[in-house]
C-alpha cells in the first residue's frame, strides 16, 4: 500500500487521538526510515525515545527470533526465565533491590502510585497524597494523567482521582512548603521530557533527596524517556549524585517491544506481596528476552560513550545555529535527549524538516526536541544540523 491508502484506511477505522504524519513509515535500519512510497527520512525521533539502538539493531533481532521459536508467553503464574535474568542484571546496575515489570511508561508509574500508597499506608500512617511538578508527563491513565502537571492532558476527565497536587520545578522551597500531613512521596522527572527538555538547576535533585528524608517520604523518578541510555548514563539520575526510592523505565528498555518497569529498593518494595498488584503480559518471555538483549548491548558496545560524544556534537552544532538566527531562544539537553526552544511554534519546522527528510518532533509548543538513537554516527549528526539549518533559514 501506498501512504496516501494507509492513511486513508487509517483514518476510516483507527481511533483519532494523534494529530499524525500524511506518511506511514515501513522500513526502518540504524537512524533511517523508509515511508511507504520509498522517501528515506534520518530518523531523530526514534519511536520517541524507544528505538535507542536503531531500527533493527542485530542484537534485538536475534534477540526476538532466538525466544519467540521457544517460547512468547506464560503467565506469571509461573517462574520466567528472562524475567529473573532482566531484573537481576537492573537491580545490579541501578540502586534497586526489586523490579516489578509491566508494558509501558504509565503503567510503570502506576505501578508506582500503588506501591507509594501501600507503603503510605503500611509504613507513613496512612499517607498517600504525592507531589509532581508542573510541566511534567508522567501517563495517560487516570491516575497518572492527575499526576502529570499539563491541562491539556488532563482536560476532559474530571473528576479526577484526588491525592496529587503539582508545584514548580527546580523550586525546592515551593516543594518543601507544598508538603503536609498527608503527603507520601515526590514524583519528579530527573529532566523533563514532554515539558521541554528541561534540565534541572545543580543541587535541585539532590535538595529533594535530603527533603525526602527529612520528611521521612518517599522520592520517585520518573525515568520513562531519560533512562536506559538516553543520557550518556545507563540512568539519569547517576548523573546527580543521587539514588531515588522507586524509579520507573519503559521506552528504551523493550527495543521497540512494549515493556515498563518499576524498580525500588528493598524497604519499599516489600509492601508488594501476591494480589497487590499484577499484571498479564507484564514481564514475559519476548519482552523480556529483548530488554536483556537491549541492556547488554548499552552496557558492552560503547553505546553510551557514543551517545556522550554524539550528544555533544549535536548540542554544540545546535548552539552554533542558535547564534545565527534571532529567533531561537535556547539549546539544552543531555546526551542526546536534547531541546532547541524557539521564540515562535515549532510546528511549522517540523513539517518543513520532514519534507526535507528529517524527523524531529515539538513539544511543549515551542520547543524542537532531538531523540536520535543512540548508536546516531557523526555523519547523520551533521546531515540533521544541514536539514535543520536550511529549514530555519527559510522561516
Amino acid at each position: 500500500m501506498s501512504n496516501r491508502q494507509i492513511v486513508k484506511l487509517t483514518d476510516r477505522y483507527v481511533a483519532n487521538t494523534y494529530a499524525r504524519f500524511p506518511i506511514a513509515l515501513v522500513r526502518g535500519k540504524g537512524a533511517r526510515v523508509w515511508d511507504a512510497d520509498g522517501k528515506e527520512y534520518l530518523d531523530f525521533v526514534a519511536g520517541l525515545a524507544v528505538i535507542s539502538l536503531g531500527h533493527s539493531h542485530p542484537a534485538v533481532v536475534r534477540a526476538i527470533g532466538r525466544q519467540a521459536k521457544k517460547l512468547i508467553h506464560v503467565s506469571n503464574l509461573y517462574h520466567i526465565g528472562p524475567q529473573a535474568e532482566l531484573a537481576r542484571e537492573l537491580c545490579r546496575h541501578s540502586f534497586a533491590d526489586r523490579v516489578f515489570f509491566c508494558n509501558s511508561g504509565a503503567e510503570a508509574n502506576e505501578a508506582a502510585i500503588k506501591l507509594v500508597r501501600r507503603y503510605g499506608g503500611e509504613w507513613l500512617g496512612g499517607k498517600y497524597e504525592i507531589l509532581s511538578t508542573y510541566n511534567s508527563f508522567h501517563g495517560r491513565t487516570l491516575a497518572t494523567l492527575t499526576a502529570t502537571g499539563q491541562e491539556k492532558v488532563r482536560a476532559g476527565y474530571d473528576p479526577l482521582p484526588p491525592g496529587f497536587r503539582q508545584v514548580a520545578y527546580n523550586d525546592l522551597a515551593a516543594m518543601e512548603a507544598a508538603i503536609d500531613e498527608k503527603t507520601a512521596a515526590i514524583l519528579v522527572e530527573p529532566i523533563q521530557g514532554e515539558g521541554g527538555v528541561v534540565v534541572p538547576e545543580d543541587g535541585y535533585l539532590k535538595g529533594l533527596r535530603e527533603l525526602c528524608d527529612r520528611k521521612g517520604i518517599l522520592l520517585v523518578f520518573d525515568e520513562v524517556q531519560v533512562g536506559m541510555g538516553r543520557t550518556g548514563k545507563l540512568f539519569a539520575y547517576e548523573h546527580f549524585g543521587v539514588e531515588p526510592d522507586i524509579m520507573t523505565l519503559a521506552k528504551a528498555i523493550g527495543g521497540g517491544l512494549p515493556l515498563g518497569a518499576m524498580l525500588a529498593n528493598e524497604k519499599v518494595a516489600k509492601s508488594f506481596v501476591p494480589g497487590a498488584h499484577a499484571t498479564t503480559f507484564g514481564g514475559n518471555p519476548l519482552a523480556c528476552s529483548v530488554g536483556l538483549a537491549v541492556l547488554q548491548t548499552l552496557l558492552k558496545d560503547r553505546v553510551l560513550s557514543n551517545c556522550v560524544k554524539m550528544g555533544r556534537l549535536l548540542l554544540d552544532g545546535l548552539e552554533s545555529i542558535r547564534r545565527r538566527f534571532p529567533f531561537v531562544r535556547q539549546v539544552r539537553g543531555k546526551g542526546l535527549i536534547v531541546g532547541m526552544e524557539l521564540e515562535q511554534e515549532g510546528k511549522r519546522i517540523v513539517d518543513e524538516c520532514l519534507k526535507d527528510g528529517l524527523l524531529i518532533n515539538c513539544t511543549a509548543g515551542k520547543v524542537l526536541r532531538f531523540l536520535p538513537p543512540l548508536t546516531v554516527g557523526k555523519k547523520e549528526i551533521d546531515k540533521g544540523l544541514s536539514i535543520l539549518e536550511k529549514v530555519l533559514a527559510r522561516q
